[in-house]
């Protein structure tokens, strides 16, 4: 079914992020993650040791919304919180890192489901972090 040309952008923003959902939490749903803590889950694998701090401005969220969904990634056994001397130190557990890397490979496969040829794709990201960057 096509689309209207005079279609705001919004709705589209909105079909692709529902389409990911979907699909991610197809994924992960046999290991008890859900969409939206996957991208923590993922910047806490890549980030060995970040701090909660440097996960809520990463994300722009506050840190009570960050601790509330590190609770549930610890609850159920994706990561472990490391007490510092004034920090709150996270790290992946071996789950976790093992989940990390499922969601990663599904990550580029959705991709690759885009059809976009490697300079649209970058053209696409670039733009997104752009839009991104200036609406924060």
């Amino acid at each position: 079914m096509p689309f209207d040309k005079d279609m705001p952008t919004a709705p589209f923003i909105s079909i692709i992020y529902r389409e990911h959902a979907k699909y991610i939490n197809e994924i992960v749903k046999e290991d008890g993650l859900s969409f939206g803590l996957h991208p923590l889950l993922i910047k806490i694998y890549r980030n060995r040791g970040i701090s909660q701090e440097e996960l809520a401005e990463a994300f722009h969220l506050n840190e009570s919304t960050i601790t509330r969904n590190l609770k549930k990634l610890e609850d159920k056994g994706f990561i472990k919180r490391i007490k510092d001397k004034r920090k709150k130190i996270i790290e992946a557990t071996s789950k976790g890192e093992k989940t990390a890397l499922k969601i990663m490979d599904y990550d580029e496969k959705w991709d690759e489901q885009l059809n976009l040829t490697e300079e649209e794709y970058n053209d696409f990201l670039k733009i997104l972090k752009k839009i991104s960057e200036d609406l924060i």
